[in-house]
């Protein structure tokens, strides 16, 4: 209820802002690419129409002021509604907040990256793609990012806030054992999907960071931090996982699922309710344990899984898993 109010009151006075301040209809655009995913019917090719893309300098030696200074100019960015994007003859409509989905007919289209150029009506054009699982898949895998592969100290605000507004693509660190079981998984044949609480303005940086570090290629899920009408920000960060597992579930109707993630955000909740609604897609959660690790209700979580017959495997972090794979 606080969440609808708020957003009834901040929905106006942001589009007054945006169309003082940031909004407009220009005559040149671009797209800022994310990495889309495939449905047994169709290609998903996702992006965002912006006037122009902003992108930080990262070096490793740049003090936490600059830094900040161009992490805050990812944020500020000028959005571009009802602008059409095409491929071929399928279009899209950007939204309110500039984001377009393109339902590209699967067809036989091959497993591995899919990749399509694209139109837009006054402005450049883009490369997008898009993961399409092999046939053979033996699992999907749908991985957290924060405190999961890259270390942002998520389970305290202020030790989070700090190290991802400071840091930069050079600095961030990224676990080791996470960048070997991933590659396990690859390796088995698993489509690898990421999922984060970031907003949508990091994509381009979050994906610096895992070239840099030699973690898999795969789309991301990020958050959608606008305002609607109805909506201060985008829901809760258990609402949009849970909603990305689901999205990821009916994209891969005939896989099984493993779920990788930590206990500083309440992944154990979030993986539970996925499983409760999912009966016998989750056969498998790997959780890593940071901070001062799982308490008694992470616990108990993680037990009612194991009662459904889910592998839990938990602990510091990913060793103990890792040499199972190949």
């Amino acid at each position: 209820m606080l969440k609808q109010a708020l957003a009834r009151i901040a929905h106006p006075v942001e589009q007054a802002f945006d169309r003082v301040f940031l909004r407009s209809t220009p005559d040149e655009v671009v797209i800022d690419p994310y990495l889309g995913y495939a449905t047994p019917e169709h290609i998903l090719l996702r992006g965002r129409v912006l006037t122009h893309l902003r992108r930080t300098n990262p070096a490793p030696e740049a003090n936490w002021w600059v830094n900040l200074r161009q992490m805050a100019g990812l944020f500020l960015t000028r959005e571009v509604a009802g602008k059409t994007v095409c491929w071929g003859e399928v279009t899209a409509q950007t939204d309110e907040e500039g984001y377009f989905t393109l339902h590209v007919p699967r067809g036989e289209a091959a497993p591995g990256w899919f990749s399509a150029e694209v139109a837009i009506d006054g402005g450049e054009g883009a490369t997008l793609e898009a993961l399409v699982p092999p046939a053979d898949a033996p699992f999907g895998v749908i991985s957290d990012i924060d405190d999961t592969v890259l270390e942002t100290g998520a389970y305290s605000l202020l030790r989070n806030l700090w190290t991802s507004l400071t840091g930069n693509a050079m600095t961030r660190h990224v676990y080791e054992d996470a960048v070997t079981l991933m590659h396990g998984f690859v390796r088995l044949g698993a489509p690898v999907y990421f999922v984060s609480s970031s907003p949508w303005n990091l994509h381009h940086f979050l994906r610096r960071i895992f070239e840099r570090h030699d973690l898999p290629k795969g789309p991301m899920f990020l958050r959608d931090l606008g305002i609607s009408r109805t909506q201060f920000i985008s829901g809760t960060h258990g609402d949009h996982k849970g909603a990305a597992i689901d999205s990821l579930l009916a994209a891969n109707p005939d896989l099984p699922f493993v779920l990788v993630g930590d206990t500083g955000q309440h992944d154990p909740q979030v993986y539970l309710a996925a499983a409760e609604r999912h009966p016998g897609r989750i056969v498998r959660v790997i959780l890593r344990e940071p901070g001062k690790g799982a308490d008694r209700r992470d616990l108990a979580r993680i037990e009612a899984m194991e009662e459904r017959g889910i592998v839990v495997e938990h602990g510091t972090d990913y060793t103990a898993i890792i040499p199972e794979l190949p």
